[in-house]
This record gives structure tokens, sequence and C-alpha cells, in this order.
């Protein structure tokens, strides 16, 4: 069964009494390890349970499925700054607006846009891939999401990278990846062994790797997969370089 990385949010894992020293092979985002902190400065945790990644200083790039509907919202919370959730120093910001893709529910396109009550200053945005020259090799991939299918929510930034999977390897996999729409999405991940994916929790965050002048770019928006890091079932990313030119639209006008 396809699952959306997307889960309500539960309480995150208990802290423990002080932080234990970043792992370099622990659990993720399944199968990775924690992010530094300024690693990855532009990843946003949703208070709906879900990850984005900061668009523009006002705006959150996610998941449509992560949001209910195009139009007025402040119920949504984004956490910026910090990879520890409980990190006094975390830049909090209310929701004022979310436009949500229209074409989501049938033609694909799971992304969504996030607009914050202010600017947030001093974090770096990250840039969207706007051709499909990025769409292989290995990519990083991050979130605050389960370290295992159906586990908990975590506390730490967690981290992992996935090699790119093409469309008909994908779509050979079955199931639900018969249904794989080939413009609006991208697969990764370790196809015959599994053990490396996104999971629940992670979906609207950013599927990112190095442009050819070092730089992060952002290819992908993670959306769904069947159970997490599963042989056979790699995870499936919003593909944004086909989308690029609608998200930066649609930020235009709200």
């Amino acid at each position: 069964m396809a699952t959306p990385r997307h889960a309500s949010p539960p309480p995150v894992s208990p802290p423990p009494a002080a932080a234990p020293p970043p792992s370099a092979n622990g659990t993720a985002v399944v199968g990775g390890s924690r992010a530094s902190q300024g690693e990855f400065p532009w990843m946003v945790r949703i208070s709906d349970g879900c990850g984005g990644a900061l668009y523009t200083e006002q705006i959150v790039l996610t998941a449509a499925h992560c949001v209910d509907r195009t139009g007025k919202d402040t119920s949504i919370t984004a956490t910026l700054g910090v990879v520890d959730l409980q990190d006094s120093s975390a830049t909090k910001v209310r929701s004022t607006y979310v436009y949500r893709s229209p074409t989501h529910d049938t033609t694909g396109g799971d992304w969504a846009l996030i607009k914050l009550a202010h600017p947030v200053r001093g974090i770096p945005t990250l840039p969207l891939a706007t051709a499909a020259d990025y769409n292989e090799g290995k990519f990083t991939v991050a979130g605050w999401g389960d370290t295992v299918e159906d586990g908990n929510q975590q506390r730490y930034l967690r981290k992992a990278e996935v090699p790119f999977v093409d469309d008909q390897t994908c779509r050979s996999q079955g199931g639900e990846y018969d249904g794989l729409h080939p413009d609006a999405e991208i697969c990764a991940g370790y196809v015959d062994e599994g053990g490396v994916d996104a999971c629940q929790g992670d979906s609207g965050g950013p599927l990112f790797r190095r442009d050819d002048a070092d730089r992060w770019i952002q290819v992908g928006i993670t959306s769904w997969g069947t159970g997490c890091a599963r042989p056979h079932a790699p995870g499936v990313y919003t593909e944004v370089s086909t989308f690029a030119a609608d998200i930066a639209a649609a930020a235009k006008k709200i």
C-alpha cells in the first residue's frame, strides 16, 4: 500500500537527560545519521507533522498532501533554524496563507506553499532545480520523521543519501508504482536491498544534491512510498523541475 510520508504530529521521541553525540550510523529518516547544526539551514518542521524547505524568506515549500486546501490559514507553525526541535533558539513563525497545487489529485504535482506571517531573516533559502539536468546521481533526504516504519517522530534532524532510480525501474516494482507519473515524480532509493529511505513525517521535506557550482539545489519533495525502506519499494518524490515555473508563479501571488 502506498504510504504518504505524512504523519499527524505525535510527540517526538522523549528527550534524553543530555543530548548524545551525533552518530555516524544510527537510524534515520531510515538508515542514515544525525544532521549537524547549520548543515541544512533551510530545513523546516511544520506543526502538522510534515517537513519543508525555506523557498523564500517568507514562503515554505512542502507537499500538497500535507495541507488541506488553498486559502487563508493561520493554524500552521513553522520551526526553523535548528536541528533539535526542543532548542530554545528555534525560530517559530505562524502561517497566514496556503497554496495547494491544483493538479495534485489528477496528474500529479504533490507540492504546496505556506506563507509565513513575516519574513525570516538570516536563514538561507534552498534554490529549486529548473531543468531535469540534476535528476540523477545521488541525493540527500532529510527530516524529523520516523526512523522505522510506523515508528516515532524524531527530536533531531536526520539525513540519508539515496541514489536515483529511473522511471522504468521504479514502475516495474509493481503495485502502486504502476501509477507513477513519470513527468511529475522522481524515484530514489536502493531498489533491491532497501534499508535507506524517507518515512512517515518526512513528507514535504526536500530531496537535494549539489549543482555544478557545488551549491545545494532541491530536485524533489518527499511524497510517498510503499512502507519505508522496504526492498523493491523506492521513495517517490515530486519532480521539482517540472513544477518550478508554477511554484515561482504561485509564490508571487500569495
